[in-house]
């Protein structure tokens, strides 16, 4: 039977320590999926700004729905924290 350690291994995004969220990638899928998404504003941003705003914005918007959606499924279960201990 595997002990707590082994399985939060298994979540790419740990849970923020205090709110509601995810804090930075614990594992490389996870820090591989926030640079994916950081290139994908960068390179967004070089090639439709200025005049596109609002497709710029579709891609932000589209962009961090899908980022949540990853970390809602490879992250720790969501739920407010308030600072103690794991």
């Amino acid at each position: 039977m595997p002990d707590q350690t082994e399985k939060a291994k298994k979540y790419w995004f740990p849970s923020n320590r205090y709110g509601w969220g995810w804090g930075f990638p614990s594992a490389w899928e996870g820090w591989v999926t926030l640079i994916v998404y950081l290139g994908v504003l960068v390179t967004g941003a070089y090639f439709l700004m200025p005049g596109t705003e609002l497709l710029f914005t579709l891609l932000i918007v589209g962009s961090s729905v899908v980022l949540v959606v990853v970390c809602w499924i490879k992250g720790e279960p969501p739920g407010w924290r308030w600072g103690e201990d794991k």
